[in-house]
């Protein structure tokens, strides 16, 4: 059976259309007297991530409970809040290849949205990016209070788009994220870079 052309784009926001930087950390972590990789390791384990994904805590919380884990490594706790406020001020860099397609999607008349799994600090690094206005809704897994890879995550992300799942395409560099939209009803493709934008061109309906 041939598939639905899909009228309605949904994009991942860490890894797609954001990038970090790795030596960003690796610097802070240097400069703390940390070891490599720490900083991540502790804000992504997900007894610490998944509270603030559904909005259960915010993310100065998040960041509160990072530096509690580091203080030990450190010795000092103000020092421990110091390395994690540092790490925190870099936001991360658009993806110019990637915001030119989103750009070019939208020019031909099909909606985009951003799809994440984030804290109450996204409109803020939206608006940090310079994004504002670049998408036409925004959905934030903390704001809904569920995370992707959940279906009822793309049930709410299809319904802000206004387009049935099966004419949604999504991206994203998480396999768990891509197997859970496409079991939602979407289309789903898995990021591999800026090569990718070629395929997704000729995915969509424009």
């Amino acid at each position: 059976m041939t598939r639905e052309r899909a009228t309605a784009l949904l994009i991942d926001f860490d890894g797609v259309l954001r990038r970090w930087d790795p030596a960003v950390a690796t610097g802070v972590e240097r400069a703390y007297g940390l070891s490599e990789g720490v900083l991540g390791e502790i804000a992504m384990s997900w007894d610490v991530l998944q509270p603030v994904l559904v909005g259960k805590v915010s993310h100065a919380e998040w960041m509160s409970s990072v530096a509690d884990a580091l203080t030990p490594s450190v010795g000092d706790a103000g020092r421990a809040r110091e390395a994690v406020a540092e790490w925190q001020r870099y936001r991360g860099e658009v993806d110019p290849e990637v915001l030119a397609f989103v750009r070019e999607v939208r020019a031909a008349g099909v909606p985009v949205g951003l799809g994440t799994n984030a804290t109450d600090q996204l409109d803020a690094d939206l608006a940090t990016l310079g994004l504002v206005g670049e998408l036409d809704v925004v959905v934030n897994s903390s704001v809904i209070g569920v995370h992707k890879p959940a279906k009822e995550y793309f049930q709410a992300a299809c319904e802000a788009l206004a387009t049935p799942p099966a004419r949604v395409l999504f991206v994203d560099d998480e396999p768990r994220a891509v197997a859970g939209a496409r079991v939602a009803g979407l289309s789903a493709h898995r990021w591999g870079g800026p090569g990718d934008l070629r395929y997704l061109r000729a995915a969509l309906a424009y």
